[in-house]
């Protein structure tokens, strides 16, 4: 691929990464990045600094690794606590809100503050203690802010969970976590119809858990309650996650940790300055609710929720609303603009005030990629495609503002992050698909896995040990340019060849047709594993064109060994698709978790191998 986008000399030259690497000494961004990750301590600690993070107790040792990489502390013995750094330091405009309806607000960090201590007033008279976790199922409101700095003033333990979740899913999390209390409302309102939600949380307790108490948005007290100064390492979040296999994994993340590593990607891969506007359309209950939420704040920063699904009433919506309200930073995922370039009309509004584009969540496909860039931000903004994880709640990859960008790529290692791409044994590899791992802890890196570290070193560090295995392929091509292709244990080896499902998927999208697709292996006599597709049409087109389709592609060696149109794919919050239930969907075996899918539907649409056949 060629490269689309080139950073104006003036971008360059008022970029705050450019600035900090001046001030450092750096004029290269490649010597800057070598050093951020061969002197990754120093780093760090300069990157705190950058980021105007205050500690109320200093510290003095950037970390402490004595224990193993896999149990990293960080900023010892430093006391501070998110609250004061994203909330009680700042004054202007904080939050700007719109519902499905149209109707909006804008709140004040003055009218924040005061929010957030009715609630932590509230809490403290509920008996709730430092160390006790709170759960948040809300509809993205602004007073779910106000509870998250009213939980973090206090030294409460955050379980944000998706509100689109079913009550099997929700007691799940509520009861792994053990939340003595549940934020939450009595119903919010989706395509313009209402859900309730108190009423599936109240299901959801009757499981059986430790929650106590049930708040609303309307439940506060009256006085001014004081931020506690805390550990460096003392929690604020569990964010729970999915895996391959077994139950959704709560990982547990710090207040200096996660702070530092969001503060920084706000800084430096987005840019962030006076007057932005901060839009990324999420969730609370995906990592880049919380990330969006405390990445600005901590600059003071003003951020948009949108409480409402994307395309309603039209696929204009969002479009719509980043010309209403001057958005200047806009993030999505890769399935959202899928859906949205079936009818959306961006070009048909003022986008003017767009200054970056970001994206997450899954590996684009060019088409998809290229529609975003072109039509959404005018071929003038960067897309800032991230990747990281709810595990480290930050990004191991990213391209800076000041560089040009080739379409789906994701620049290079973060600064700070000592990424890398190896084989089955460890050793470097560039020019082919390698696993991503990461060879030095860094500080927003899960502290555990909530009451299972035996689980969390498993997962993370037993595949290369001493370095986190991210789970991911990942290839750089002949400039250097890094990409991901999805779940390295997802990946199929057909008659001796090993190959990812992203990249057969992008080979389907490719074809006029298809909207969506994802690929599982299955066992096969003469190849060892074969292929089945399943495709989201937005046009008309046969299995059989299909697998003709991916022939040309790929190679009469990926022939499929069969192609099935769907509705719809089963997915996450954050947009994965979830590769693992539709196989066992397909081989007729016992569906494992299926807590995170947020469209569970989808998996009724497919159909068990043997009926498929008998179908066609």
């Amino acid at each position: 691929m060629s490269f689309v986008y080139t950073p104006s000399r003036e971008t360059v030259e008022n970029a705050n990464v450019r600035r900090f690497m001046r001030r450092l000494g750096f004029d290269d961004l490649d010597s800057f990045l070598a050093w951020s990750r061969d002197e990754h301590l120093k780093f760090w600690d300069e990157c705190v600094r950058e980021c105007g993070i205050e500690f109320s107790h200093a510290y003095t040792q950037v970390c402490d690794d004595s224990r193993g990489p896999e149990w990293t502390q960080w900023f010892l013995p430093g006391e501070l606590n998110v609250a004061h750094n994203c909330l009680d330091r700042h004054s202007g405009l904080a939050i700007l809100w719109e519902n499905e309806s149209g109707a909006t607000r804008e709140v004040t960090f003055d009218e924040l503050r005061a929010l957030t201590d009715g609630y932590a007033a509230r809490l403290q008279a509920l008996g709730l203690r430092e160390g006790d976790r709170v759960a948040l199922v809300m509809p993205m409101i602004p007073e779910i802010v106000a509870m998250l700095y009213a939980c973090f003033k206090l030294g409460l333990i955050v379980v944000p969970i998706f509100s689109g979740f079913g009550e099997q899913a929700i007691w799940t999390r509520l009861a792994d976590s053990g939340a003595r209390m549940v934020f939450t409302e009595d119903s919010l309102v989706r395509r313009g119809k209402r859900v309730a939600l108190r009423a599936k949380v109240e299901e959801a307790i009757a499981r059986g858990c430790a929650v106590e108490h049930i708040l609303t948005s309307a439940d506060r007290d009256t006085g001014t309650v004081a931020t506690r100064a805390l550990p460096s390492e003392a929690p604020c979040f569990i964010l729970y996650t999915s895996g391959t296999t077994g139950k959704p994994k709560g990982v547990v993340h710090t207040h200096a940790g996660a702070l530092a590593q969001m503060a920084k990607e706000i800084r430096f891969a987005f840019d962030q300055k006076p007057g932005d506007r901060f839009f990324w359309l999420s969730d609370i209950g995906w990592m880049m609710g919380p990330w969006t939420i405390l990445g600005n704040h901590n600059f003071g920063g003003t951020i948009f929720l949108y409480d409402g699904a994307p395309d309603f009433p039209d696929a204009d919506r969002l479009w719509r609303m980043l010309e209403r309200h001057r958005i200047t930073t806009f993030g999505i995922s890769p399935t959202a603009i899928r859906l949205l370039m079936k009818t959306g009309r961006p070009e048909n509004f003022d986008l003017s005030s767009l200054r970056i584009l970001g994206s997450t969540g899954e590996p684009w496909d060019e088409t998809s990629w290229t529609w975003f860039f072109e039509r959404v931000g005018g071929r003038r903004c960067p897309v800032i495609n991230i990747c990281g994880g709810t595990e480290i709640v930050g990004c191991f990859l990213y391209p800076m503002p000041i560089q040009p960008l080739k379409p789906c790529s994701l620049g290079q290692p973060a600064p700070g992050m000592a990424t890398e791409i190896v084989d089955e044994e460890g050793r470097s590899v560039r020019g082919r698909m390698g696993y991503l791992v990461c060879q030095k802890p860094c500080p927003s890196m899960t502290r555990g896995v909530w009451s299972d570290p035996q689980r969390y070193l498993q997962t993370y560090w037993s595949r290369f040990p001493g370095w986190w295995n991210h789970g991911d392929w990942a290839s750089t091509d002949e400039d250097g340019v890094w990409y991901v292709h999805g779940r390295a244990d997802e990946s199929m080896n057909v008659a001796g060849r090993k190959v990812g499902p992203a990249e057969i998927e992008e080979a389907l999208i490719e074809h006029p047709a298809v909207s969506e697709a994802a690929v599982i292996g299955v066992p096969d006599e003469v190849k060892g594993e074969g292929i089945v597709a399943f495709a989201v049409l937005k046009g008309t087109a046969t299995p059989a064109e299909l697998a003709s389709h991916l022939i040309h592609t790929m190679g009469p060696t990926f022939k499929p060994n069969a192609v099935e149109i769907v509705a719809e794919l089963p997915k996450t919050q954050s947009g994965k698709i979830v590769r693992r239930l539709i196989r066992q969907k397909y081989l007729g075996e016992p569906l494992g978790d299926a807590s995170t899918v947020a469209n569970p539907a989808a998996l009724d649409g497919i159909e068990p191998m043997d009926l498929a056949r008998t179908r066609s």
